[in-house]
């Protein structure tokens, strides 16, 4: 028998990966198309939080809510139409469909690509065994993977936090809530005010800090703000002090004495990484101050046959990063392809109504690193409104640095605004300069080519005492 030959026999198999989530479902397939035998666990459904109650269910749900707006412009172009009515148990049925029948491919996907699927929790014994819960039963891993996510945080620790849902029971919800309150300012929370406002609900959306969507640019956040409180009761700089349930349903009182008659608190005020029980304690691996899992540039742990990706790590909680990442994993440890994931440039988009979608630094962060950048601004009234009569604006700017010319950021609020930055995006990974911006021609008419015709900078700024 040959050295690797033997060197596989002392194992079961060659990958473990516990989490059945966007990365580790990646890892696991490239990993068994590089030859390698894999298996992998998953507690709850194989899909993760992303397409099981998250990224998915979530834009099926932001489609539903824009109907409504899609309703009353109609008439400013024409149309009649009767009053519209929305019927929750639908959209509820017809959603959770969706979902079982993407988690049935990603099921169908793993078997054919050769991966193993135990439909269990599994933890680690130690730096290469693992074992299952259903079972009890201990496998020998060569390579374990944890690509377990994160879990939803009901923070503050306040009386009556109990009586509230987070973004996971969210989707559970058999009837729509006349009366919502929202607590957070991050993407959750914004995504979900919105939704709820849009469907009808009377949305309340509190938020602790001053302003919403922090790390953000803060003209997109002022911005979304101001729209924000013209469709729901939006309460910035306050807490919740306590939940208290009564027979007309939930009271929540705020930390400046108000109360607020509601059917259901939404706790979205953030995630963490989900690893409580995990065994890490058996191996050595101490979480960092977030509660993450430390990790090389390569996805690797401190001990060297374990690795993680994604909202276990809280690098950057974005389900195409958790992709890329266990692509990478697997390509470097079983396909002898090294490559790691840059994490400097992330284009993103927040499904809020008007819509975000924003790439590179903001303009605050390209002034701190860069000193002298021009910022372009365009705020109009898109061309759809002018006949509906709805008085919602678009928000576009460009960041360039003023000695390369190099475009260091994109921010747009507004109708498409996540499928603008997805091939924005392209160019800023690429390095375009604002003269690459310049020379593309524009598609007319449209709201994107307002990317490409700014000309004049609204505003310059030089460092601290310069010009």
């Amino acid at each position: 028998m040959t050295d690797a030959a033997s060197d596989r026999a002392d194992f079961d198999v060659d990958l473990f990966v516990i989490g059945g989530g966007s990365g580790g479902v990646r890892a696991a397939r490239i990993a068994a198309s590089h030859g390698a035998r894999v298996m992998l666990a998953e507690e709850y459904r194989v899909g993760g939080t992303c397409v099981i109650r998250g990224c998915v269910p979530k834009k099926l749900m932001v489609y539903a809510g824009r109907f409504a707006e899609e309703f009353e412009d109609a008439a400013g172009f024409g149309w009649s139409v009767p009053e519209p009515h929305f019927d929750w148990s639908v959209l509820k049925t017809r959603r959770d469909a969706e979902i079982a029948r993407l988690e049935a491919i990603y099921d169908t996907n793993l078997m054919r690509s050769g991966v193993d699927i135990e439909p269990t929790r599994a933890v680690i014994e130690d730096s290469h065994r693992v074992r299952l819960l259903s079972s009890s039963k201990v496998l020998r891993a060569k390579h374990i993977l944890l690509a377990v996510g994160g879990k939803p945080l009901k923070f503050p620790d306040i009386p009556g936090i109990e009586s509230a849902i987070t973004s996971n029971e969210v989707f559970e919800l058999t009837e729509k809530p006349d009366r919502i309150l929202v607590v957070g300012g991050g993407y959750i929370a914004v995504e979900f005010a919105g939704i709820f406002s849009n469907l009808g609900s009377r949305t309340t959306l509190l938020h602790r800090g001053t302003h919403l969507l922090r790390g953000f640019d803060d003209e997109i956040r002022e911005a979304l703000a101001e729209s924000y409180a013209k469709r729901m009761d939006l309460r910035l700089g306050r807490n919740l002090a306590r939940i208290d349930r009564t027979a007309g349903g939930l009271v929540a009182t705020l930390d400046d004495g108000v109360t607020l008659e509601v059917d259901q608190v939404l706790i979205a005020t953030g995630r963490a990484p989900n690893v409580a029980g995990l065994g890490l304690e058996r191996v050595g691996i101490a979480l960092d101050r977030n509660g993450a899992i430390p990790v090389d540039a390569f996805s690797q742990t401190a001990v060297p046959s374990i690795y993680a990706v994604g909202d276990v790590t809280n690098r950057a909680n974005l389900t195409p990063i958790a992709i890329r990442e266990g692509h990478a994993f697997a390509d470097t440890v079983f396909g002898a392809k090294p490559w790691s994931v840059d994490h400097s440039l992330i284009p993103t988009a927040v499904f809020s109504t008007p819509e975000i979608g924003t790439v590179g630094l903001t303009e605050a962060e390209a002034h701190a690193r860069h000193g002298s950048v021009d910022v372009y601004r365009s705020s109009f009234r898109p061309m759809k409104a002018t006949l509906s009569g709805r008085e919602d604006r678009m928000l576009m700017k460009v960041i360039v640095d003023v000695e390369t010319d190099r475009v260091l950021g994109v921010h747009i609020l507004g109708h498409d605004a996540g499928e603008m930055i997805q091939a924005v995006g392209i160019a800023v990974t690429m390095g375009a300069t604002k003269a690459d911006f310049d020379r593309t021609i524009a598609v007319h008419p449209t709201a994107g080519e307002e990317l490409v015709t700014m000309r004049v900078p609204a505003v310059t700024k030089r460092p601290v005492g310069v010009g």
